[in-house]
């Protein structure tokens, strides 16, 4: 081939194709085998070792969602992307109810995550792990003295039965002859201990005495020989069996001339308590507070029932009890009564109760010595709290502070969304009826929790369909300026108990107009708050039938219309007065009357037995035989049980 020939045919290729297809040209052939080769090429070895890449999809991983006691609905909306209307519809197919601003707990929460591919992981502070106590294995019981809470009616001795144990006068000293103050004493009889509880008498500290129960080994009922089985006492009896706690009755007041102690026996019995001389299990024992008589045999039986229980407990760990009293004392601050349950107690310990956390600064013990441990049974009184623990709670020693105040911090954030989850909705119907409603408003303080708490419980019975009785705030202490500025701005007034004001708070009161009211003992705080709902009343009118007279004649008299000749039966027809028309026993017409005459002149009344002329306003379809029953209205104030009968 020529260099010329095979650019003149437009390149190599084109040539091998021009001679390929000359039938005579032999050089063609093989430029054709060159560039079409018939033989297959060999493919390229692969390297060993090498892979080919896996091309793989990355999984959708789940977003986690941390809640601890509940979620409100917008935040909820806010974090998953999605509408908070698409939420609530969500809610409602699982037959909730709720708002955007509504809070719903973990369960509803964690199902509506899951449909839009979000996980709920429960954050919640675990208080009862931290609270959990685990002593160890090689800690032994030992026994501990009886808790006795002495219970009954008012008035039956509760206090002088305590008295005579103690031998000290305590019952003089009370307002009203009724225990204000739950106390704690321990006593020594044969040369064992027992604790005592004393719980107040009034029926207003029901709930005091049942959480006085729940600290008890036994319970000493307290049973007047000549009054018998009272509505309180029947109420200790309720408290203590729902406590499982073992009754011992003393009937006490057997030296009182109408003591019958028999009678008691039987009223027992129908009360639900069988006696041991009766084939029962209930101890029972006559005393007199006032001679001493049988106050020994009580102390023997107290000890037998309690050998009988077995009480242990351990000496050892971290303490745990329950809170009997709590007050604020104006030099030492917060005051709190302790019976431990277990452990032991130390002066140093980090304590936690209700709301209230400290470290142990001082205790004092029933007999006012001060003490560096208390043992299970014993009282104790302990300062260092930072506030007023309530009455009942119980209170566990934990590690360090800030574990106290984790706990703490929970507590009061589970408080807030329980008070946003459990949200009073009102109907419009509800919001009519309290449109008329009147309110008075109270702001109370005492100098102890247990008398605000009973007190609290006392409060809504006083209220009345018309008046509603509301405490707006509580609290531990004396009287205070702040109270007196909340009281004004709220319209309430402020009452105390076992408490006064302040100067700063008269002087705030004197100038706010602000009513301060100061009571030492329950029963007249209750009435004056009665008397004050009494006063807020709305007036009732009261009718007095005054006179009733026959009409014998009726004339027509331009101006005047019909007037009717009529003839006085009973009382007296008055000027002024009301006036029924009855017709066969019922009543056609109720108004007034316009005009009374006799003959031509005007009178003031007509007494029966003589005749007048009677016109009454807006009213002529008078006929002869209606007989007329005059009447006077008069306004006067209800009293509180009527309100209360009529609400």
């Amino acid at each position: 081939l020529d260099f010329e020939d095979i650019k003149r045919v437009g390149g190599l290729k084109h040539a091998a194709m021009i001679y390929s297809e000359d039938e005579n040209g032999l050089e063609g052939f093989g430029v054709s085998r060159v560039f079409r080769p018939d033989i297959k090429h060999k493919k390229k070895p692969v390297k060993k070792g090498t892979k080919k890449p896996i091309v793989t999809e990355r999984k959708a991983t789940k977003k986690v969602i941390k809640i601890s006691d509940g979620i409100v609905v917008s935040e909820l909306s806010k974090i998953m992307g999605v509408k908070a209307s698409q939420i609530i519809k969500k809610l409602l197919d699982l037959g909730i109810t709720g708002g955007i601003n509504d809070v719903i707990g973990v369960d509803a929460a964690s199902i509506i995550a899951s449909e839009y591919g979000f996980e709920v992981e429960h954050v919640a502070f675990k208080e009862e792990e931290v609270l959990k106590i685990t002593p160890a294995e090689d800690v032994s019981l030992h026994p501990c003295p009886p808790v006795v809470t002495v219970m009954g009616h008012v008035d039956h001795g509760k206090t002088s039965i305590l008295d005579a144990i103690r031998h000290s006068n305590v019952a003089e000293k009370e307002a009203g002859g009724i225990t204000q103050r739950i106390g704690a004493y321990t006593v020594t009889h044969n040369g064992k201990v027992i604790t005592f509880i004393d719980t107040p008498g009034h029926e207003a500290f029901t709930k005091m005495r049942a959480r006085g129960a729940k600290v008890t080994d036994i319970v000493v009922l307290v049973v007047a020989a000549d009054d018998g089985v009272m509505p309180q006492t029947e109420e200790a009896i309720d408290h203590a069996k729902a406590a499982g706690v073992p009754i011992i009755v003393a009937i006490n007041k057997i030296d009182k001339p109408g003591a019958d102690p028999l009678r008691v026996k039987r009223e027992l019995a129908n009360a639900g308590l069988i006696l041991e001389e009766w084939g029962g299990d209930t101890i029972c024992v006559n005393t007199s507070a006032k001679t001493g008589e049988g106050i020994d045999t009580l102390l023997e039986m107290i000890l037998l029932q309690a050998d009988m229980l077995e009480l242990k407990a351990r000496h050892e760990g971290r303490a745990m009890g329950f809170v009997i009293e709590s007050r604020m004392d104006k030099r030492r601050g917060p005051s709190v009564t302790v019976i431990v349950k277990e452990g032991k107690l130390k002066a140093g310990d980090v304590v936690i109760s209700g709301n209230s956390y400290g470290k142990v600064r001082l205790m004092h013990n029933d007999k006012g010595d001060v003490v560096k441990e208390v043992l299970p049974s014993y009282p104790a009184e302990v300062f260092g709290l930072s506030g007023v623990p309530e009455a009942g709670e119980k209170f566990v020693v934990v590690e360090d502070e800030d574990t106290a105040r984790s706990i703490i911090e929970a507590r009061a954030k589970k408080a807030r969304e329980g008070q946003l989850a459990d949200r009073k909705r009102i109907s419009l119907e509800e919001l009519g009826r309290a449109g008329g409603e009147k309110e008075l408003k109270l702001i109370l303080k005492a100098d102890e929790s247990g008398v605000v708490d009973a007190i609290k419980d006392a409060i809504p019975a006083l209220s009345t369909s018309e008046v509603s009785v509301r405490i707006i705030h509580t609290g531990v202490g004396g009287i205070t300026e702040s109270d007196i500025i909340l009281a004004a701005a709220s319209g309430a007034c402020v009452v105390g108990f076992g408490v006064v004001p302040d100067v700063a708070a008269r002087q705030a009161a004197a100038r706010e107009k602000v009513e301060i009211r100061t009571y030492s003992i329950i029963y007249e705080m209750l009435d004056d708050i009665k008397k004050a709902v009494s006063g807020m009343l709305s007036p009732r009118e009261v009718e007095t039938v005054i006179g009733r007279a026959v009409v014998k004649e009726t004339f027509k008299i331009p101006k005047l219309g019909t007037i009717a000749g009529c003839s006085v039966t009973f009382g007296k027809i008055a000027r002024n007065g009301y006036v029924r028309v009855l017709r066969d026993n019922v009543v056609c017409y109720d108004g007034k009357i316009a005009s009374l005459k006799r003959f031509k002149d005007d009178v003031r009344e007509v007494e029966a037995g003589k005749e007048c002329g009677v016109g009454i306003e807006n009213f002529d379809d008078i006929k002869v035989g209606d007989e007329l029953e005059v009447y006077t209205k008069e306004v006067v104030s209800k009293t509180w049980e009527e309100g209360k009968a009529s609400s």
